[in-house]
């Protein structure tokens, strides 16, 4: 008998296919509906009038930029806005010195494109990516022991917040004094720390990047890059354009050409959605559900959930049995999607198999219990 979730689902916030099993928002989120509302008013006003758009978009972009680090609790003179988390910690390295011979450590967790990031500018300068090992199972005391074993000769320390593939939360702010301590600067990817951490880039990493196309239901291609006192001259955006050579870190990073601003200056509709959802209360609650709905489908596959010291607010991790084959690629997600109507992904470590869950306030134990129905009958 699974304990009764006080939690009233809100699938009338967005437009997605009733019909589908939305069960992923970890990779692409879902934009509520008043939000693309927004969206589709500030594009028919930006071609009534091109011209008078980009005349106007540098103000509303700084209001936007203001109630993005607002609701990060963080020095919005620090805070840039930034495509993804990606973008985000390729800013950093590129600012970065990571002098021939240095090491640029990184965990086994790290998010794979950070981690290809890392290896191409490990080779432009001469310099070696290092991997720290941490068991999914570890610690916050043995987490720090594990990488800070790894800093001698390092250049930059990059670790995720939450971990993308295995659903962990990092020790960020004993990780920031660690490398400190040993004069290593660090970066923190914290693409899904938006609205599941508290003021998520207090720790004083000298950068910290995330998205709020996540769990703050943001526009796509909308992130943030926080970036310390001491770095923020250095820091460029990717794309050269006039903004380039304005002196002040912020601006410098907003106006990039005829880039589609939108999702930038819509994404604060999106914190209004999650305000009037009362998130500070739902949040517990969508961590109950997410917790029963991995026992459910648990239950189903014979197998258990994943035992991940720390798991975030809303993602969990539940075990494959080793029968699955996970070698074809996308190739069995995809399966699932035609044939289950149901949107999950697969991910696997240290040579295990797992179904990484969310839940978001769309979601109710139902949509768990389809999965379970199904699902197990797939995977025969």
């Amino acid at each position: 008998m699974y304990r009764c979730l006080v939690l009233s689902s809100r699938p009338d916030l967005w437009t997605l296919d009733p019909d589908v099993l939305h069960l992923n928002h970890g990779s692409y989120g879902a934009v509520p509906r008043r939000t693309q509302e927004v969206m589709a008013g500030l594009r028919a006003e930006m071609d009534a009038n091109p011209m008078v758009w980009f005349r106007t978009v540098a103000d509303r972009l700084t209001a936007s930029r203001l109630a993005l680090a607002a609701y990060l609790e963080t020095d919005p003179d620090g805070f840039a806005l930034v495509p993804n988390a990606s973008a985000g910690v390729t800013v950093a390295l590129q600012t970065l010195p990571i002098p021939a011979g240095s090491r640029i450590v990184l965990t086994d967790h790290a998010y794979g494109a950070v981690r290809y990031a890392a290896e191409r500018f490990a080779k432009a300068r001469g310099a070696e990516v290092v991997i720290a090992e941490i068991p999914i199972e570890a610690d916050d005391e043995t987490v720090v022991a594990l990488i800070a074993d790894r800093l001698d000769g390092a250049s930059v320390l990059i670790v995720d917040q939450i971990t993308s593939g295995t659903a962990k939360v990092f020790p960020i702010d004993a990780l920031v004094a660690a490398a400190h301590d040993r004069g290593v600067p660090i970066v923190v990817d914290g693409a899904h720390a938006p609205a599941l951490i508290d003021a998520p880039a207090s720790a004083g990493a000298d950068f910290w990047t995330g998205n709020f196309h996540k769990w703050p239901a943001a526009p796509r291609a909308t992130a943030g890059l926080v970036v310390a006192e001491q770095w923020r001259t250095a820091s460029m955006p990717l794309i050269v354009s006039w903004s380039e050579y304005d002196e002040r870190m912020p601006e410098r990073f907003d106006m990039l050409g005829t880039y589609d601003y939108v999702p930038w200056i819509a994404a604060p509709e999106s914190l209004r959605v999650l305000a009037e959802l009362d998130w500070p209360t739902r949040r517990p609650q969508l961590t109950t559900l997410v917790e029963e709905g991995a026992k459910v489908l648990a239950k189903a596959l014979g197998t258990g959930v994943a035992e991940v010291a720390h798991p975030p607010a809303t993602m969990r991790l539940v075990e494959l049995p080793s029968s699955v084959d996970l070698s074809g690629g996308d190739a069995l997600k995809l399966r699932v999607s035609r044939e289950l109507k149901a949107e999950i992904t697969f991910t696997g470590f240290d040579e295990r198999k797992f179904i990484r869950l969310s839940a978001h306030a769309y979601n109710s134990l139902a949509d768990y219990e389809k999965l379970s129905a199904g699902l197990p009958k797939l995977l025969a």
